[in-house]
């Protein structure tokens, strides 16, 4: 029997649940029925639009946009700030009442799930019977609306529950990718970020469908192994398994919440820097080099996207690591601000391992030379014996504020 799975998706999660709560204290006016959006004001690190109601997507109004912009768009807007600590219990309820079905549950995000729905299937007459009697239930229950898709795997499960909205079911079989997925723009391709998309319509490729049937290895040549991804993602290749208890830490890393939501690749690299000589501190301090190399990025929305490559060569190298993030994060970055950076490696191998010396060249950052060896070699030692900082480059040194 093929897989059964859902991604289950709350309807402008944070908006919803701000209306759901007002009404419960008396409000007579339900957000989801007048233009009304969840931000912050305009001096506040959150003064981007966080989730939009039906009727101030009508005025144009977008997620990620400025507050201000939007009140441009409709003077009239309600807007509220963001609760995170009700968004927490909203979602922790959630979830408890969806492994009253099964507790094959893969939590990916404060709004978003996936449940393996094949080992309860018979259970039902068809997976679309089994998901009403969800997705109505999550009404009833709880006053707020999802979405789920249904498919044979994770993705096109993800890709079903983006198509209309909102309350509704929609399956994406492998054999409804021709009709259902393939005509939708390239930038809807889940993982598909800004940068990569602005290389495929250079190439003249503007759907998905134009990427499912591009030749492989034209895509590689401008994308290497994220073009690979995309084009498998595009023909509805991706993984069913749901992963209901994370994995055990196999690696070392570090993440960081930023103190104001970074939005430029300028305001990123020194996070990247700064995370990246922590991990290679603690790398080397366990007699460790790292084979893989995995970059977090968590939006302003609390949306988590990652993505890893396998290096040529295992490293526990500041420089690599840092150069290896960054490359990462330009893949699959959406150009929406970003509240949290991080670095994780895994793989690990003795430092003093022999390596495998490897014929092709993919291009990944270079190992320093000996001179830089030794200099690092200096600092790390430095850094062990008074403290992580005692020495440092001056490009990670705090930055002073400038007296006016």
């Amino acid at each position: 029997m093929a897989p059964i799975i859902f991604h289950i998706d709350v309807n402008s999660a944070y908006l919803s649940w701000t209306a759901v709560e007002q009404l419960k204290n008396g409000a007579t006016v339900d957000l989801r029925e007048i233009p009304a959006i969840i931000g912050g004001d305009q001096k506040s690190r959150h003064g981007v639009v966080l989730a939009k109601s039906p009727a101030a997507k009508r005025y144009g109004i977008r997620t990620g946009e400025p507050v201000a912009n939007a009140f441009r768009k409709c003077p009239n807007l309600a807007m509220y700030p963001p609760d995170h600590k009700m968004y927490r219990e909203k979602s922790r309820r959630l979830m408890e009442y969806l492994r009253t079905f099964t507790k094959e549950i893969e939590q990916v995000s404060v709004d978003e799930c996936y449940m393996d729905f094949t080992g309860i299937a018979g259970r039902y007459h068809s997976p679309v019977d089994g998901a009403a009697e969800i997705k109505d239930g999550i009404r009833d229950k709880f006053g707020f609306t999802v979405n789920i898709g249904i498919s044979t795997n994770k993705l096109l499960a993800k890709m079903a529950s983006d198509f209309e909205k909102p309350d509704r079911i929609h399956t994406l079989y492998p054999e409804e990718i021709k009709e259902k997925m393939w005509p939708l723009p390239i930038g809807e391709l889940y993982m598909a970020g800004r940068s990569s998309v602005e290389v495929l319509k250079k190439l003249e490729i503007n759907t998905i469908g134009d990427l499912a049937q591009a030749d492989l290895k034209l895509i590689m040549l401008h994308l290497k192994s994220h073009g690979k991804m995309l084009w498998e993602f595009a023909n509805g290749i991706g993984t069913s398994v749901v992963q209901s208890e994370p994995d055990e830490a196999k690696g070392i890393g570090n993440s960081t919440t930023l103190s104001e939501d970074a939005a430029t690749i300028e305001e990123v690299t020194p996070v990247f820097e700064r995370l990246a000589q922590s991990v290679g501190s603690r790398l080397k301090k366990a007699e460790k080099k790292a084979g893989m190399v995995s970059m977090e990025i968590k939006y302003y929305d609390f949306r988590t996207v990652s993505h890893q490559i396998q290096l040529d060569k295992p490293s526990n190298d500041p420089e690599v690591l840092k150069e290896t993030a960054c490359s990462l994060f330009l893949e699959v970055w959406s150009g929406e601000p970003v509240r949290l950076l991080g670095i994780r490696t895994s793989k690990l191998s003795d430092e003093t391992a022999p390596e495998q010396l490897s014929i092709f060249d993919i291009e990944l950052p270079k190992e320093p030379d000996e001179k830089h060896k030794r200099l690092k070699k200096a600092m790390d030692e430095i850094n062990g014996k008074f403290g992580e900082g005692a020495v440092m480059k001056a490009s990670l040194m705090p930055k002073k504020p400038h007296n006016k």
